[in-house]
């Protein structure tokens, strides 16, 4: 699914390289996710997709960058954040997006459940080169 057109009204760049990068990106997406009045439930459910995603993003990607926006459509605000890697990129993302896949020793449940949590989602991958992750959850979503 593309993510539609919208406006940036803040833009926050992270570098993540370790676990010990995780929490303090974490409360990042939080504060983004107070400051536009988002309910609990929503900031739950965009911090537990972007914990997944950047979890995967140090385990399969060696770390990379997360870029946190505050997002506008119109009236509404939500947070969208891109997840850039440099790892060896996913071969099959059909296959990737298929619950109960995967190549690690997980469950499977990463990529299609950070989907289902999310109201938009595409990924991007090239091998050799990378993989690109960009979620949007909006305040209302």
């Amino acid at each position: 699914m593309m993510i539609t057109a919208l406006i940036s009204l803040n833009k926050d760049n992270m570098s993540v390289i370790r676990e010990q990068d995780v929490v303090p990106f974490r409360n990042r997406v939080k504060e983004h996710a107070v400051k536009i009045k988002m309910g609990l439930v929503n900031q739950t459910k965009l911090i537990t997709a972007a914990s997944e995603l950047v979890r995967n993003m140090l385990r399969y990607g060696g770390g990379g960058e997360v870029l946190i926006e505050v997002v506008s459509r119109g009236r509404d605000n939500g947070i969208r954040l891109t997840f850039n890697d440099k790892g060896p990129g996913i071969a099959d993302i059909s296959l990737a997006m298929k619950d109960g896949f995967t190549t690690g020793k997980s469950l499977g449940l990463g990529l299609p459940g950070t989907k289902r949590l999310v109201n938009e989602f595409d990924i991007k991958s090239e091998l050799g080169k990378g993989t690109k992750v960009t979620i949007v959850k909006w305040v209302n979503g």
